[in-house]
């Protein structure tokens, strides 16, 4: 290989790389602009108290406040949602989600 064709295919390795970087960055920013419209939405249609019990719920256990998430956001987009969600309807909503069940795993060593 001579020389023009080297330089040739790292002009288009740098090519592709700086595509790859817009389009990662591309990404990044919707999934930005989802979760802040998210959080939006969530803040209108919730009390700041349901907010922080979802906040700590996250902590613990962040696939069911996903869950919970999505199931608010899906209720207010069909107007289903009269009222601001309160601590109370939260508990509840995470009542029918995990149920009364509590499992407890001992290990023995």
């Amino acid at each position: 290989m001579d020389e023009d064709e080297l330089e040739k295919i790292k002009k288009q390795k740098l090519q592709q790389l700086k595509e790859q970087r817009e389009a990662a960055e591309e990404q990044e920013d919707s999934e930005e602009r989802f979760e802040a419209q998210k959080k939006a939405l969530l803040r209108q249609v919730m009390t700041p108290e349901a907010r922080e019990r979802l906040g700590r719920v996250r902590i613990a256990r962040p696939e069911i406040a996903e869950n919970i998430e999505s199931q608010i956001i899906m209720l207010a987009q069909r107007g289903a949602i009269q009222d601001r969600i309160t601590d109370k309807t939260l508990k509840d909503l995470l009542k029918k989600i995990t149920g009364n069940k509590k499992d407890i795993n001992i290990k023995r060593r």
